[in-house]
């Protein structure tokens, strides 16, 4: 099992001394109670068991972005843009641009896959991933897997589409970021998560569900 270290970076903010709608802040400080792990799925070694279409899980579904919003490239990266229709329904992409799932370490991860496409090592991981929740959320978790030092971004979405945030995440590589929304609301519906590291990246155990206290 992998450690994942929290940035320094995040140590210096929490969501009470934000001004934004919604903070990156360190996750040991969000004791969410509900976890994907995709343990209990089954998954090979790269390039994975290829995923065509919205995936359900408990409590969220997972694809590439939301009704409303088009694909285009930044690269070989999955760029998401447009407006969400109302309600957010979850988008595959095109066969083989969608994801995979992917014995990697001992873990299963979960990889989007970009334009070069499943089976394709170039596509692993450059892919968009949306992530629609079955209830509104007020923060949310999630571990980062691989990152060459890239950047990505987090599309936070309400549940009519609108957009309640759009937050960097720099310097990709193993480790954990968490996200919580200002004043405790809960109106997080869905994210989507790009990025243009070199090498692309990975996700696994997300976590969400009504924030219980300090972890």
């Amino acid at each position: 099992m992998f450690k994942f270290v929290i940035p320094a970076i995040l140590l210096a903010t929490s969501a009470a001394a934000c001004e934004r709608a919604i903070c990156q802040v360190p996750p040991n400080t969000l004791a969410l109670p509900n976890v994907i792990t995709f343990e209990d799925q089954r998954a090979t070694m790269g390039p994975g068991i290829l995923i065509n279409e919205p995936w359900v899980l408990e409590g969220a579904v997972f694809a590439e972005r939301f009704l409303g919003q088009s694909l285009e490239y930044n690269g070989e990266h999955d760029a998401i843009i447009g407006a969400a229709t109302a309600p957010l329904t979850p988008l595959a992409g095109s066969p083989g641009q969608t994801m995979s799932l992917v014995l990697m370490s001992g873990n299963k991860v979960l990889n989007g896959y970009g334009r070069a496409s499943f089976p394709s090592r170039n596509g692993q991981g450059e892919g968009a991933i949306s992530v629609l929740f079955e209830t509104d959320q007020s923060a949310v978790a999630f571990d980062i897997r691989g990152g060459e030092r890239g950047h990505a971004q987090v599309l936070f979405l309400r549940r009519d589409g609108s957009v309640i945030a759009q937050l960097p995440v720099k310097d990709l590589r193993e480790y954990s970021v968490g996200f919580e929304r200002r004043n405790g609301l809960s109106d997080i519906a869905g994210l989507v998560i790009m990025n243009t590291d070199p090498q692309g990246l990975a996700l696994d155990n997300f976590r969400f569900g009504h924030v219980l206290g300090i972890g």
